[in-house]
């Protein structure tokens, strides 16, 4: 009897466990596969989603606005106003001092950019450009007249935010650059998109939006400034080279340089990038979601997923990792304040010696050059999405210029209006008169980008 029941008490084991594998074997399955097609030229990424559910549901978790691990970053419209009041005066004259705030992610692109305050009745379409996979199509029927349009006339036809036909082909899959500019920009340097490997284009297709641009004087298209190369010293001498400008600042009064969010270019001067890194290594690592393990397209900060991201080459601990780019973070975060403050008194002097009518007019004017210069170094770094972390070495050495030039710009000021540093009288001060203009120190410029 004894051995009966034991026999019979291992038989039900055996079968709960068997009922257990099957059971979990069946939940890890992937997910079925479907005969969802995508139709030809289909931009709506809800049908491309029944197609790979996976990933559409991967894509729509950006819709989360939450700051997760990052200190220096995240999804939270916070706004860089209120955060740094320094700011208001940095870009005094122009919308970035109204309305600047925090990115969120892809899907809130459509909704940020008709929302904003910078956005207003002068508004052209370039600035429809990197928000909606739309842009093409409309690029290809209307050439280069698209760009001059008015923002508000397009609106009905821009329809989806940025979706997976801004990187993928329909039919095969493969990345694939739609950018128009981004095109212009490899053609300039050179390169041949149709020759980059797959590692590249992980890439590029984010250098489709996240890069550095102005618009062209003669049509407003959107155009990326590498004649000379991807570095920031390479973009300033294009600016400077044509004659540009985004706007003359309100107080000094300085033609001044917007920079945009120059990741693609402050990464490529970084280590990642010297070692063949991809930005989807980092930032759409391959991850479980739901029933299948794809390339995240959860787009965000790799602090927020740093064993899939950080911990498939460096082998330490996470905390040690979330610590190494944080504390790198806070480095590059006091420089870039510390020039905040020397752009600060250097507006400040500049502005106080232009009301002086003994104001000598050319080192007015060397002020306001060195007012640009220091303010493009550390707008470079401040819009970038980094804190510094694509290439630390490069974004200190940036800021550590800007600082030099600030200071230079303030002491030019106090000197062109017969002040030294010790307050001793400038002999020359007044030889030359008038407090000299924008125009005077740039000439004729181009129209503000939006």
């Amino acid at each position: 009897m004894f051995k009966t029941w034991r026999s019979f008490l291992l038989l039900s084991l055996m079968l709960m466990l068997f009922g257990f594998l099957v059971l979990g074997c069946k939940q890890q399955s992937p997910t079925p596969p479907t005969t969802a097609t995508i139709p030809e030229g289909e931009l709506d990424p809800a049908v491309w989603g029944k197609a790979y559910p996976d990933h559409y549901a991967s894509y729509l978790e950006q819709k989360e606005q939450i700051k997760g691990n990052s200190k220096y970053g995240g999804s939270v419209p916070e706004s860089h106003l209120k955060e740094s009041p320094a700011q208001v005066k940095l870009f005094a004259g122009y919308p970035f001092s109204e309305d600047y705030n925090e990115e969120r992610g892809h899907v809130w692109a459509l909704e940020d950019v008709t929302r904003t305050l910078r956005v207003g009745p002068k508004t052209i379409s370039s600035c429809w450009n990197c928000k909606s996979p739309n842009v093409k199509p409309l690029v290809d029927k209307m050439g280069d007249s698209f760009w001059a349009t008015p923002f508000a006339d397009l609106k009905d036809q821009i329809k989806h935010p940025i979706a997976c036909a801004n990187c993928h082909d329909s039919k095969t899959m493969e990345l694939t650059i739609t950018s128009i500019p981004l095109l212009d920009a490899l053609k300039t340097r050179g390169i041949d998109p149709t020759k980059l490997s797959r590692q590249e284009m992980r890439t590029m297709v984010c250098a489709q939006c996240h890069v550095e641009y102005y618009f062209k004087p003669d049509n407003k298209k959107v155009t990326f400034p590498w004649n000379y190369g991807l570095r920031m010293d390479d973009a300033e001498k294009q600016y400077t080279e044509i004659n540009f400008k985004d706007w003359d600042h309100k107080e000094s009064q300085a033609p001044m340089l917007k920079a945009q969010h120059p990741d693609y270019e402050l990464f490529s001067t970084g280590v990642h990038a010297a070692n063949g890194v991809a930005c989807a290594d980092c930032h759409m690592p391959y991850v479980k979601q739901g029933q299948s393990k794809i390339s995240s397209h959860h787009l965000q900060s790799p602090l927020n997923h740093i064993s899939q991201s950080c911990q498939t080459c460096h082998k330490q601990s996470e905390e040690y990792l979330k610590n190494q780019v944080i504390g790198t973070q806070d480095q590059v975060y006091k420089a870039k304040v510390a020039l905040e403050t020397a752009l600060t008194d250097a507006i400040n002097s500049i502005t106080t010696a232009s009301n002086n009518p003994a104001a000598k007019a050319d080192m007015m004017n060397e002020a306001r050059n060195l007012h640009r210069k220091a303010q493009w170094r550390w707008d470079y770094i401040s819009a970038e999405n980094s804190m510094g972390w694509h290439s630390p070495k490069e974004a200190l050495r940036i800021l550590g210029e800007g600082l030099d030039l600030a200071r230079q710009a303030q002491l030019k000021a106090n000197l062109g209006v017969g002040a030294n540093v010790a307050g001793a009288a400038n002999p020359d001060a007044g030889k030359t008169p008038g407090s000299g203009t924008a125009v005077e120190a740039a000439g004729q410029g181009t129209a503000p980008k939006q």
